[in-house]
């Protein structure tokens, strides 16, 4: 392993910023992870702080710190306000729509009769090269009546891609309800409260990750 490969990449400076920008791109990015993790199967693994950015100063490695580097700073809670209630919402609609859509089964189980197909920008024609930059799924929950179509754009440009066709006897449209590219409140909303698409296509932009869900019955 090689201790100096460090790939990660801090938006542009290291450290805190005033650059709204930055603070902007930052924030979206930590919306990208929650949601990656929060939608995706299994148990979710969430540190403490990390609903409202709270980083440690970069110290990886801080249990050992009783300090400022390892306290949890109450101030965050009103200042990254909004990456707290996105983590809120998001948490909401994986306990209710798990709880409402999917048996009691094991994470083997779930996995085994999973309906996952993959896609690129184009349907059914995912990108699995080493420079591509995205990914879109559509996933259908074992009770039949909940689809979902997640795109992931990593790209520094943004990308239109392809929505799946409504099945003529759907009662149901794709609603956007995940947008991590939107400021606050649009960025996520409950499912139910989620607006309606038009068209064969949604743009996704730069950097950020979109959720769209399709529900044969609202309650």
């Amino acid at each position: 392993m090689r201790w100096d490969a460090n790939l990660s990449w801090n938006c542009g400076i290291e450290g805190p910023s005033d650059d709204p920008a930055i603070e902007r791109l930052r924030d979206r990015m930590v919306k990208n992870f929650l949601a990656a993790t929060l939608l995706s199967v299994g148990t979710p693994m969430l540190l403490m702080g990390d609903e409202i950015r709270r980083t440690q100063r970069g110290n990886n490695n801080a249990y050992c710190q009783d300090n400022e580097i390892s306290w949890f700073d109450w101030s965050l809670l009103e200042k990254d306000r909004d990456i707290h209630r996105f983590v809120k919402i998001l948490i909401e609609i994986r306990r209710r729509e798990t709880e409402r859509t999917l048996p009691n089964l094991t994470l083997n189980q779930l996995l085994a009769r999973a309906r996952v197909e993959c896609h690129g920008v184009k349907l059914h024609r995912p990108d699995w090269s080493n420079q591509s930059h995205s990914l879109a799924i559509t996933a259908s929950a074992v009770s039949a009546d909940l689809d979902l179509y997640l795109v992931l754009n990593a790209y520094w440009e943004p990308l239109r891609f392809e929505l799946p066709p409504i099945p003529e006897a759907s009662l149901g449209a794709w609603r956007r309800w995940l947008d991590t590219f939107l400021e606050a409140p649009d960025d996520i909303c409950p499912i139910s409260n989620a607006p309606l698409l038009a068209g064969p296509s949604y743009l996704v932009n730069p950097r950020s990750i979109v959720a769209l869900a399709r529900i044969a019955e609202w309650n």
